[in-house]
């Protein structure tokens, strides 16, 4: 099936020793068997210029057409975001209609670049 991608809304960090994040996919989701099942993840933070993968996400998963290069875990990995942090699926928690997903930051990779904002319903940039 190839490489999937979602666009989330948010993320947090659990822990800083190790370093842990979260996210929570929604169980209704065409792509939730696959983030559940597997065993890496990617999480971008978007630059300001980025907006058009974000849509593309929101919209449809699959990677046609846009460049990336695999991670650790062939994770996808696309270029150009303001922050990649490269994840082992650690564990999962029930959280009613979502999966609540803990990953294990292994790898961060960072640019300087404007982030791309969503704020009540559209995006924004910092001015």
């Amino acid at each position: 099936r190839g490489p999937l991608g979602m666009t989330v809304n948010s993320f947090s960090s659990v822990s800083l020793d190790p370093a842990l994040v979260l996210w929570s996919p929604a169980r209704k989701s065409a792509r939730f068997p696959a983030f559940e099942a597997s065993s890496h993840f990617a999480i971008h933070v978007l630059a300001a210029d980025q907006r058009p993968l974000a849509e593309h996400f929101a919209r449809r998963g699959d990677f046609t057409g846009i460049p990336f290069e695999p991670g650790l875990g062939d994770a996808p990995l696309l270029d150009g975001a303001l922050t990649r942090l490269e994840c082992l699926h650690a564990v999962h928690y029930d959280g009613g209609d979502h999966l609540i997903v803990v990953g294990e930051v292994l790898r961060i990779t960072e640019e300087e670049h404007p982030p791309l904002l969503f704020y009540r319903g559209s995006f924004r940039t910092l001015v």
